[in-house]
C-alpha cells in the first residue's frame, strides 16, 4: 500500500480485544511495508557496520605503507557511504509510508465505528476521549509501526556486528558480546515506572482534553450564566496537573537516556583500554583496533532503536487500548446478523412502533405530540432504528416514557412490515432519516454541506427553499471570501458557530431534505426559528414531502395545523389520534399540551379528560420545571417556548 493508494477499499476486522493484541493485528495488516523498511534498515545498518572495517583497513594500509591496499580501502568506504545513503533514504521513506498508511487505516476504522454507532457513540464515550483517538492516539499508534521496523533491522544489525567480532577478534569481541546485551537489558527495570508516569500524564492529558472540549461545546450557555471563569479554573488546575505528570514522566525518560549514553560509554572505555593494551603486547594490530573501536561505536546507534522502540510501545500501548475500547463497542448484539440489503431496494409502507403503538401511514406528513421532550428524543431513536441500549450495548435499556413496560427486549420498528433491526445499519439508515433535537453543522463550505447521499429528486434549492434560508444565504454571501458572492463557497465554521440557533436549525434542515429518503423523521425541527418563519417551513416541509412519509415531533400548533395526522403520545403510549383541531375540542390534557396551560389549568383538564375515559388524570401537563420564553427570532406573535429551549434561548439573549 502506497500512499497514494489511500484510502483502504476495506481497512479490515481489527482484533480489538486488547491494546497490544490491536497493535499486533495491525503490525501484522502492515506486514508488507514492514517487510521492505526491515530489509532497508538491514543494508542501512550494514553499511555503517561495515564502514569501520574499511577504516581500520585504511589505517593498516597507512601503516604499512600500502598504497593498492589504501586504494582499496578508498573505494571500499566510498561503497559504504552510498550504502548508507541508500539505505537510510530508503528506509525513511518506507517507514513514514508505514506511519501514515496504519494511521490511515486506525482513522478509517473509526470513522466506520462513528458511522455504524451514530448518536448512541457519544452516549457511551466521552466526546473528549474520541477526539483524543482519532488525533493524537492515532499518531503514537503509527509511530509504534514505524519504530518497529527500524528496531528489528537495528536488533538483526547487532547480533551480526558481535557474532563477526568474536571471529575476527575473539578476545575483544567476546567482551563486546557480552557487554552489548547486558546495556540493552540495563534499562528494563526503568521502564515499567516510565511507562506507569506516561500512563498518568495521558490519562490526564485526556481528562483536561475532555474539560475542554466539554467547555468549547458549552460556551455560549457558559456566558449566558456566567460560568466562564470557574470552568477556565477547572481547566487551569487540569493543565496544571497535566504539567507535574509531564515533568514527572519526563525526568524518567532522561535517566533512561541517560543510562543509555552513560553505560555504552563505560563499555567503550573498557574496550579501548583493553584493546590498546594488546595492541602494546602485539597480540593484536592496529587496524584491528581501529575496527573493534568502531564496530563497538556503531552498536551505540543500535541501542537508540532500543530506547525508541521502548519509548513507542510505552506511549502506543494506551492509545491502542483506547482505540480498541472505541472500536470494540457494538450497537446490539444483533448488528452481526443484521440482513443485507434487498435487491429490490429499500422497504416501504406504513411506519409502526409496536412500543408506543405509533403509526405513520406511508406518505401521509404526521405531526407527533409528547409532553416529555425527553420522551419525544427516544421515540424519534426509536423510529429511527436507534434504540436507547445499555452501556456494554448488550441490549435494549427499558426507559422511562417509551416502552417502558416492554421489558428488556423492546420490539423493533416496522417499516412496510420489515423490522428495522433486522435490516442492515445502511439501509435502515437510507430508508428512515431522523434528525435530531440539536443536528451538528461540520465546517466547510456550504456546498459541501449539503453534498450528502441523495435520491436527486430534490434539489440544493428546492430544499433552501423549502426550509426559508433565504436570509441565511444572503448572510453567506455577504462573508463570501472571494468577490463572487456565491453563497454556496461560503465556508461556515465549525458547527456553525457563525450562524443563529435558527440559522443552523434551518441549515440543517435543508441538509436532510436533501437526501429525500422513504420516511423522514424531524425532532423540533422549528423550535429556534420565529412564528412567520416556522408557518413557511411548515408549508415548504409539506410541499416538498408530498407522497413522502413524513413524521414530525412537535407541539407547535402552526405544525400541527398543517399535519395530515396528529399523534398524541402520553406516558410513552398512543393516547389518541385525529385532526388538530379535533384534538383541540375533545382533549383536555391534548390541549394543555399544546397550549401550555397553567399547571392548575392543565390538572383541571386532566381531570375532565379522566371523567371521559382518558388514560389518568393529569396526563401531558407541562412539567412543573418549565416556563415559557420568546425564541431568539421570535417577533409578533411568535408562540412561547418551554423548558430546555427556553432555557437555551434565553441564554443566547443573554449573549447577544
Amino acid at each position: 500500500m502506497q500512499i497514494r493508494d489511500l484510502p483502504y477499499a476495506d481497512p479490515g476486522v481489527p482484533d480489538a480485544a486488547s491494546g497490544p493484541r490491536f497493535l499486533l493485528w495491525l503490525c501484522r495488516q502492515q506486514l508488507g511495508g514492514q517487510v521492505k523498511a526491515v530489509a532497508w534498515g538491514t543494508l542501512h545498518m550494514a553499511g555503517v557496520a561495515l564502514l569501520p572495517a574499511t577504516v581500520g583497513v585504511a589505517v593498516q594500509a597507512v601503516v604499512d605503507g600500502s598504497g593498492a591496499r589504501l586504494a582499496l580501502a578508498g573505494g571500499l568506504i566510498a561503497l559504504m557511504c552510498a550504502v548508507i545513503a541508500l539505505g537510510d533514504t530508503m528506509l525513511h521513506r518506507v517507514s513514514v509510508t508505514n506511519w501514515i498508511t496504519a494511521s490511515a487505516r486506525v482513522q478509517q476504522l473509526l470513522v466506520r465505528k462513528t458511522t455504524e454507532m451514530g448518536a448512541t457513540l457519544t452516549r457511551r464515550v466521552a466526546a473528549g476521549e474520541i477526539t483524543a483517538v482519532s488525533t493524537g492516539d492515532v499518531e503514537k499508534i503509527g509511530w509504534f509501526v514505524e519504530a518497529l521496523s527500524r528496531f528489528t533491522a537495528a536488533a538483526l544489525a547487532s547480533v551480526a556486528v558481535c557474532a563477526a567480532l568474536v571471529v575476527y577478534q575473539p578476545t575483544l569481541g567476546l567482551v563486546v558480546a557480552l557487554g552489548v546485551p547486558l546495556l540493552a537489558l540495563a534499562v528494563l527495570p526503568l521502564l515499567p515506572p516510565a511507562t506507569q508516569r506516561a500512563d498518568v500524564q495521558r490519562e490526564k492529558a485526556g481528562r483536561a482534553t475532555e474539560l475542554a472540549s466539554d467547555t468549547v461545546a458549552g460556551l455560549r450557555v457558559l456566558r449566558g450564566i456566567g460560568g466562564e471563569e470557574l470552568f477556565l479554573a477547572r481547566y487551569r488546575r487540569a493543565s496544571q496537573e497535566v504539567r507535574v505528570a509531564a515533568v514527572r514522566s519526563a525526568r524518567m525518560w532522561a535517566l533512561i537516556s541517560a543510562v543509555q549514553v552513560v553505560l555504552p560509554g563505560l563499555l567503550l572505555i573498557a574496550v579501548v583500554w583493553y584493546g590498546a593494551r594488546l595492541a602494546l603486547e602485539g597480540r593484536i594490530s592496529v587496524g584491528e583496533l581501529v575496527t573493534v573501536y568502531g564496530s563497538v561505536t556503531f552498536l551505540l546507534f543500535p541501542l537508540r532503536h532500543f530506547e525508541e522502540i521502548a519509548m513507542a510501545y510505552s506511549f502506543s500501548r494506551p492509545s491502542a487500548k483506547r482505540a480498541a475500547r472505541v472500536l470494540a463497542l457494538r450497537r446490539t448484539e444483533a448488528d452481526e446478523h443484521r440482513a443485507e440489503p434487498a435487491p429490490g431496494g429499500f422497504p416501504s409502507g406504513d411506519l409502526y412502533d409496536p412500543s408506543a403503538g405509533l403509526l405513520a401511514r406511508a406518505g401521509e406528513f404526521t405531526v407527533v405530540v409528547c409532553g416529555d421532550p425527553d420522551v419525544a428524543g427516544r421515540l424519534a431513536e426509536r423510529l429511527g432504528g436507534h434504540p436507547p441500549r445499555s452501556e456494554n450495548g448488550a441490549g435494549a435499556r427499558p426507559e422511562a416514557g417509551v416502552g417502558a413496560g416492554a421489558g428488556a427486549a423492546e420490539p423493533s420498528v416496522l417499516l412496510g412490515g420489515a423490522a428495522l433491526d433486522e435490516l442492515s445499519l445502511e439501509t435502515a439508515r437510507m430508508a428512515v432519516l431522523v434528525q435530531d433535537k440539536d443536528p451538528v453543522l461540520l465546517s466547510g463550505t456550504l456546498a459541501e454541506l449539503l453534498d450528502v447521499p441523495r435520491s436527486g429528486a430534490v434539489t440544493p434549492e428546492e430544499a433552501l427553499a423549502a426550509a426559508q434560508c433565504d436570509d441565511v444565504l444572503e448572510a453567506l454571501a455577504q462573508a463570501s471570501a472571494d468577490d463572487s458572492g456565491d453563497p454556496m463557497r461560503t465556508r461556515i465554521t465549525e458547527r456553525g458557530r457563525s450562524l443563529s440557533g435558527g440559522q443552523r436549525q434551518r441549515l440543517a434542515l435543508a441538509r436532510s431534505l436533501i437526501t429525500d429518503p422513504e420516511v423522514l423523521v424531524l425532532d423540533e425541527p422549528t423550535s429556534a426559528v420565529d412564528a412567520h418563519t416556522e408557518a413557511r417551513i411548515a408549508d415548504g416541509l409539506r410541499r416538498l414531502r408530498a407522497g413522502r412519509t413524513t413524521v414530525v415531533l412537535s407541539a407547535s400548533p402552526l405544525l400541527l395545523d398543517r399535519a395530515e395526522r396528529v399523534v398524541f403520545v402520553r406516558d410513552g403510549q398512543v393516547a389518541a389520534t385525529g385532526d388538530h383541531r379535533v384534538l383541540l375540542r375533545t382533549r383536555p390534557d391534548y390541549r394543555a399540551v399544546v397550549s401550555r396551560e397553567p399547571d392548575a389549568e392543565a390538572g383541571a383538564g386532566a381531570a375532565d379528560a379522566g371523567a371521559q375515559g382518558a388514560e389518568g388524570p393529569g396526563a401531558g401537563a407541562p412539567e412543573p420545571h418549565q416556563r415559557t420564553a420568546p425564541g431568539p427570532e421570535a417577533g409578533p406573535g411568535a408562540r412561547p417556548r418551554t423548558g430546555a429551549a427556553a432555557d437555551d434561548h434565553e441564554l443566547t439573549r443573554i449573549e447577544e
